[in-house]
């Protein structure tokens, strides 16, 4: 085993806001979201309202900085127990003269943890910078997405109970609001799912909503009196209206993929064959605008009609930009300097492949690039399987440099959109249901097929890697096949019942739609889980894992590197101090990517490029 001892202070990912005093992020739902809120007082100066992590309080911040930060909310009696996300401004009308005064009334979703083994409460509740907190909505499992109509009259929010996710089934409720505060008795139910997701009000008033009511996420107008809805667009020149999904899965908070300009313009951000768009909707038809990017984050639009959002592409790195109609941009962000030559991108093909009983399912193959390295005539090179995590999620559509990591060095890739994976419709999505650990492994068994006989890899070096949720799909190829000459698990799920049982109030009940009903399906658990057949492990393994991971704890991965030397297997151990359910740290970050390079050149037979650690590979227990 290699132990990479703890030697520098953890720090938060770059796209987190910070000032001087607090880290600002919320831990509602674990995954958090939506931390903050800018505000704007009569005097013209500019506030921010944050979550800050340290003990999950509001505090009020000046935006120029230079002042201590205000707490809004008390000090929990519990630590870090009262937690807020997604907040926004509830329109306040002022009676009479100018009022100066500064007390905006905000909306927030809390959670609230005790001192027991309960479960936290979620409730949606109002703040004041007095500190007098209102509950607004109470009793429902999760809430998300408070959302006030331009007038404040009324108050849109998502409620949903498990054991449904957020994009399972979801019901959007209408509150009557007087003065900030919700009219008793008014909270009526307007849509009762399936998949809601983003309220959101138009300038002139009218609620939308996106849903995959038709077999997509798109976004439909509300009516609020009957509670139906109608899709918002009609079709795109040479396309139809499916295809393309105008959502996301709701892992976090404050999402948006849609917003209109100052002229009701409405501004969108989709996927279509796994990549991203961005477009705008006038008059019921969707004008595309052809830009570099293909990944796009939260959208906001300013009101003379230009976008402002977190964007990549194939070749660029996510920066904040803002997008003309035209489709000409200026970075907002700070640049960062180049880490590759163009030339040595290598830019992914997409394909669609036949896996088992004729399911069709979707990929995007990196081939090896780099300018300085010349062909092996008649050598095909490795390739790397790629299963995403999540499971509800979808492979990247933008620079991955750990991708490239890759294939500059001669190895090919191909992340694989199996089966449930989200941007390909609501029955793509639902493939999943019961089906985790035997559809996502077939489609990345095929993938590696495919490609193989197509002459595109090296079918004698074919390889599978993923992390957590990608890494059970990665433990279930390598204990249910022989295509694959060696594996990389990182952090991956090997015993679902103890993922059933010990994980937090968000995903306590996802399994019961992925696999079945916990406890009543206990044997199909185990049937399902590669701890309960680590005795099949037969193909080499690199395990790499960290000391403080709380989802997938140490001794599961232990228990695997136990199964591989007591089989006589090749392998690898390598445990990573101090880091959690994913490597956050830049030097561990890299030598995670060393070690397994380092890993497969041993046990495929090539020499690694550069000058990296070569980590030790066993047959045995130490």
């Amino acid at each position: 085993m290699v132990r990479v001892p703890l030697d520098e202070p953890e720090t938060p990912p770059a796209d987190v806001p910070h000032t001087a005093s607090a880290d600002i992020r919320t831990s509602v739902h674990e995954y958090g979201g939506g931390a903050w809120l800018p505000l704007i007082a009569p005097d013209g100066a500019h506030w921010v309202l944050g979550a800050c992590m340290e003990d999950q309080r509001i505090r009020l911040f000046h935006a120029a900085g230079g002042s201590k930060p205000l707490p809004v909310t008390p000090e929990p009696t519990l630590p870090r127990g009262l937690r807020y996300a997604d907040p926004a401004l509830v329109p306040v009308r002022r009676d009479g003269a100018a009022d100066e005064s500064f007390d905006p009334v905000t909306v927030w979703v809390r959670e609230s943890h005790g001192s027991d083994s309960h479960e936290p409460r979620n409730e949606l509740v109002t703040v004041r910078l007095d500190g007098t907190v209102d509950v607004v909505a109470t009793g429902a499992d999760f809430y998300s997405s408070p959302r006030p109509s331009p007038d404040g009259n009324m108050l849109a929010y998502l409620s949903w109970d498990c054991p449904n996710m957020p994009w399972d089934h979801v019901r959007l409720h209408l509150v009557d609001l007087d003065d900030g505060k919700s009219v008793a008795g008014s909270d009526r139910v307007v849509v009762d799912g399936p998949s809601v997701t983003q309220p959101s009000w138009s300038p002139d008033g009218e609620l939308h909503i996106v849903t995959d009511v038709d077999g997509w996420w798109s976004i439909h107008r509300v009516d609020v009196g009957s509670g139906g809805t109608e899709p918002v667009l009609r079709g795109v020149a040479g396309l139809g209206v499916e295809d393309r999904e105008f959502g996301v899965p709701a892992w976090v908070f404050a999402q948006a993929t849609y917003c209109w300009d100052g002229t009701g313009a409405l501004w969108c951000t989709w996927m279509s064959s796994g990549e991203g768009h961005i477009g705008i909707i006038r008059c019921g038809r969707l004008e595309p605008i052809p830009c570099e990017f293909t990944d796009f984050g939260r959208l906001a639009v300013s009101p003379q009609g230009t976008a402002v959002t977190v964007a990549a592409g194939w070749t660029r790195r996510a920066a904040v930009v803002e997008i003309a109609a035209d489709g000409t941009h200026r970075q907002l962000s700070a640049s960062e300097s180049a880490v590759l030559d163009p030339a040595d991108i290598s830019v992914p093909r997409p394909f669609t492949f036949d896996s088992e009983g004729g399911r069709r399912a979707h990929a995007f193959f990196f081939p090896p690039a780099n300018a300085a390295i010349e062909e092996q005539l008649g050598e095909l090179p490795p390739l790397i399987v790629l299963s995403h995590g999540g499971p509800t999620g979808s492979a990247r559509s933008s620079l991955d440099l750990g991708i490239q990591y890759w294939t500059s060095r001669g190895v090919a890739v191909v992340d694989v959109n199996y089966g449930g994976s989200t941007g390909y419709g609501t029955e793509y999505r639902n493939l999943l249901r019961g089906q985790w650990g035997i559809v996502d492994t077939q489609d990345c068994i095929a993938a590696a097929l495919h490609l193989a006989q197509e002459g595109a890899a090296d079918p004698e070096r074919l390889v599978i890697k993923g992390g957590s949720a990608g890494g059970f799909t990665t433990l279930c190829a390598l204990v249910g096949s022989d295509v694959f000459a060696a594996g990389v698990s990182r952090y991956g799920v090997a015993d679902l019942e103890a993922l059933a049982r010990d994980t937090h109030k968000f995903e306590a009940r996802y399994l019961d739609g992925l696999i079945g009903p916990w406890p009543q399906e206990a044997e199909t658990y185990r049937e399902r889980s590669p701890i309960w057949r680590a005795g099949q492990l037969r193909t080499p393994m690199i395990v790499l894992q960290g000391t403080e991971d709380r989802v997938v704890p140490q001794n599961q991965s232990e228990q695997l590197v136990e199964a591989l030397a007591g089989a006589g297997v090749l392998h690898a151990y390598v445990l990573f101090e101090g880091e959690g359910h994913g490597f956050r740290r830049g030097p561990n970050i890299v030598a995670a990517l060393e070690a397994e390079l380092s890993f497969l050149g041993q046990v495929l037979g090539f020499d690694p490029a550069g000058d990296i650690a070569r980590v030790e590979v066993r047959t045995g227990a130490r």
